[in-house]
């Protein structure tokens, strides 16, 4: 279905043409929400939330940006106002002169996937909650960084850069807690 027709019905009193942004859009937004949050409850009501908003304020969408950037953008803020974390807090800086240098630096782990997702899963937990969630929307959720920007509101250049050091942190937990099933099978 054509997004902004669907967003002309609903503005123009078809309610239920709503559901169709409800069904496509909501895995996706749980995921921001409960990488934010911290726990499914919270995230769940995030979501609900942030629908309410997006319908109360349809009439301010602008058709020239996708409609799923604009919705998760209100995901987004409304699980940050929710929490009132600081998501961007780590222990460990990294210098942005690296960023070059290990930016493309990957792990490659032959594991078995069920292995692999419980340790992905396990580190996710581990690192600060913006890191994963940009992670997830770069990694998991195949997200340019145009729009993970769009979606954060931070620019293009400190998306780059926090995904940097969100993957340089990633490894060096993977490494730290994963050695021993690790060590074989990563490749520097």
């Amino acid at each position: 279905m054509n997004e902004n027709h669907c967003v002309q019905q609903v503005l123009s009193g078809n309610t239920s043409a709503f559901s169709y942004f409800v069904e496509t859009y909501q895995d996706m937004a749980i995921t921001i929400a409960y990488r934010i949050c911290g726990n499914m409850q919270d995230a769940e009501d995030v979501v609900q939330e942030s629908y309410v908003k997006a319908y109360r304020n349809l009439h301010s969408f602008r058709s020239e940006s996708k409609f799923s950037t604009w919705f998760y953008r209100i995901v987004y803020n409304t699980a940050v106002s929710h929490t009132k974390s600081q998501m961007w807090l780590s222990t460990k800086e990294t210098e942005i002169e690296n960023a070059v240098q290990i930016g493309y630096d990957a792990l490659d782990i032959k594991i078995e996937d069920v292995e692999r997702n419980e340790m992905v899963a396990d580190i996710m937990q581990k690192i600060p909650k913006g890191d994963a969630l940009l992670l997830t929307l770069y990694y998991m959720e195949d997200n340019p960084v145009k729009e993970i920007a769009g979606i954060t509101g931070l620019n293009e250049s400190n998306v780059k850069v926090k995904l940097f050091r969100a993957r340089k942190l990633f490894k060096e937990l993977l490494l730290k807690h994963y050695r021993d099933e690790t060590e074989n099978v990563i490749v520097n």
